[in-house]
């Protein structure tokens, strides 16, 4: 009998609850956007990994391959309490589909507020073979029009995780520039050595650490660029191409490819150096595009001076930053009048 053909549910959602420490903070107060990037992936992967091994005899650890656009809705604050919420809403014949919502509390008043929400795509991966991609227990659906729609985000984030791929083979290279607000000026790269508190069980680098070292490169850029006080604004979409083992060097390299009144584009990839082996090449991992805002010493976001672009590249790079930006706004609009019609 072919698994999907019998629906099993167990257990769809989690939640997980921690205390925002001073060590979580940026330097602008709040708490730091690869902190909150970090924990979303920890609960999909609790989430998914259960749920992968709710049925069959093989076990299996469930492996980051895509981060849909994560928007930072109100900023955490040190003190406060974090509520991330995970639940399984559609599951493919090899990928699961996690929707998360991060809640904060005050626990001094009770008072609540959503921060942040994002799904998140896994893959199984078998435990004896980390080569071997499982099959995904099916979930129930409550309605036809539920697993369509899933269906269809399905799809979409297959097509634009191969559409990434095919355009990965760009670098940024370390250069010097004098010229404050160009794209040289700003870019900057940071090397991590992957260690065992870095891994998951199967000795690949958890998606969460990854995500919060590309968010660290993110706000580099952005807060050379600016001068000020910068912050995470949203997330476009994370794609993991490769797995990062145990022992590899991971370059960090992030650089502004747009810049709104308002807010600022930064594009961040990860590449991995097997540096112990000789027969393996450095290769591209994950690759992502963070928008930033400025902000001043009350919190009120500040102009963002515009982004100087010399060359050809950087101009086309502008170009599909500008266009990125005015389909977001336009999405965020309908979003908006929508609601107000209901």
């Amino acid at each position: 009998m072919d698994q999907h053909s019998a629906p099993f549910c167990p257990l769809r959602a989690i939640q997980i609850s921690r205390i925002m420490r001073p060590d979580d903070a940026n330097i602008a107060g709040s708490v730091h956007g690869g902190t909150i990037l970090k924990m979303i992936e920890e609960a999909g992967f609790i989430i998914s990994t259960r749920h992968c091994n709710s049925q069959g005899e093989e076990h299996s650890m469930a492996a980051l391959a895509r981060v849909e656009r994560t928007d930072f809705l109100s900023p955490m604050c040190i003190g406060e309490v974090a509520h991330v919420s995970a639940e399984i809403t559609y599951t493919a014949k090899h990928s699961v589909e996690v929707q998360v919502q991060v809640i904060a509390e005050n626990i001094l008043t009770g008072d609540k507020r959503i921060t942040n929400r994002a799904s998140l795509w896994y893959v199984p991966l078998s435990i004896r073979n980390v080569d071997k991609v499982l099959e995904v227990p099916p979930i129930e659906y409550t309605d036809t029009e539920q697993e369509e729609n899933g269906r269809k985000r399905y799809e979409a984030q297959k097509l634009e995780r191969l559409a990434t791929k095919q355009k990965n083979g760009d670098v940024i290279l370390p250069m010097i520039s004098l010229e404050p607000h160009t794209v040289n000026f700003s870019q900057s790269s940071l090397i991590h050595l992957v260690g065992p508190s870095d891994c998951t069980l199967h000795g690949f680098v958890h998606g969460g650490v990854t995500m919060k070292l590309m968010d660290e490169v993110a706000g580099i850029v952005a807060a050379r660029h600016c001068k000020t006080n910068v912050v995470t604004a949203s997330v476009d979409a994370i794609n993991f191409h490769r797995k990062i083992q145990k022992g590899f060097v991971i370059t960090v390299s992030g650089r502004m490819t747009f810049t709104s009144n308002k807010s600022m584009e930064i594009e961040v990839f990860v590449d991995a150096d097997p540096i112990v082996e000789d027969t393996r090449e450095r290769f591209r991992a994950v690759s992502a595009y963070f928008t930033y805002v400025s902000l001043d010493e009350k919190g009120k976001p500040l102009s963002i001076p515009e982004l100087k672009t010399e060359t050809e590249d950087e101009k086309k790079r502008f170009e599909e930053g500008k266009m990125r930006y005015l389909q977001t706004k336009a999405k965020r609009q309908s979003e908006k009048l929508a609601l107000t019609q209901q």
